[in-house]
């Protein structure tokens, strides 16, 4: 083939990979894995991707993002994005997108108006430094999707993933039309929940994912960027194609929505 997979959204800097790190890479590669699409979650993260992307230069491509759950919103989430505003810029030229990024409005993560309003403002000054970087947005959005996708039209957001992605179909009809695409990790094998949404999504707004190394076929168990064949293989079978053509379409992409991955 020509692409191999692409893992359009994973943690390969989290904790979880510390000890065996160069084993998990190894599996990664041996799997067809090409590109690891590696976003973060704090500013203390920043380093330690820039870090991977350094032995690793032709597997891992870097973003920098403050997740809406950082410290669960509140001043503490918006300090770690201002620590975090300078190196945006300075490391500009090395990153493939601004994520994980988003809005994530659960009860036990948003119980109030305030946390919310709290999370949009962090969400909306990084869709500005994305349109401001020219780099697209790698997209969390747990029971706000419908919110999130009209942030992101109304900010004049053009390129965008939305990992993940858990919401109603029409909802996600909405986000195809603004040009956004989408990724399921292994998880999505657990049950049959997502099968409408991911039949009726065109598989050209479609992408993997891992997610690792959360979201994996057993909850219990580290999932890894060598599972991305899991996810492919099942939106093969639910859309009634062959995993051949979901490998290549996915890949063409995921380098479409992330171009400078393709240079890494």
């Amino acid at each position: 083939m020509e692409y191999g997979f692409v893992d359009c959204h994973c943690h390969i800097s989290a904790r979880e990979f510390e000890e065996d790190l160069e084993v998990v890479i190894h599996r990664t590669t041996e799997a067809g894995v090409k590109t690891l699409i590696a976003v973060t979650e704090e500013v203390g993260e920043f380093d330690r991707v820039l870090q991977l992307q350094d032995s690793y230069p032709d597997l891992v491509a870097p973003c920098f993002g403050i997740h809406p759950l950082q410290h669960s919103g509140g001043a503490e989430q918006r300090s770690d994005l201002d620590a975090a505003l300078p190196l945006f810029y300075k490391h500009r030229e090395r990153l493939v997108a601004v994520g994980e990024i988003g809005l994530d409005f659960t009860p036990w993560c948003a119980p109030t108006q305030q946390d919310r309003d709290d999370q949009m403002t962090v969400f909306v000054k990084q869709l500005n430094i994305a349109k401001e970087l020219e780099l697209p947005v790698n997209i969390h959005s747990r029971s706000a999707a419908k919110v999130t996708i009209q942030t992101m039209t109304e900010q004049g957001v053009k390129h965008a993933l939305l990992h993940n992605f858990a919401g109603k179909p029409s909802t996600a009809l909405d986000a195809v039309k603004a040009g956004y695409l989408f990724s399921f990790p292994p998880a999505v094998c657990r049950n049959q929940q997502r099968d409408k949404l991911i039949r009726q999504i065109p598989l050209e707004h479609i992408c993997l994912e891992t997610d690792s190394p959360a979201l994996g076929l057993d909850k219990h168990v580290r999932n890894e960027p060598s599972n991305i064949a899991l996810s492919c293989r099942y939106i093969a079978h639910v859309k009634g194609l062959s995993p051949q053509t979901v490998q290549l379409v996915t890949a063409q992409n995921a380098y479409r929505l992330f171009p400078k991955a393709k240079r890494c």
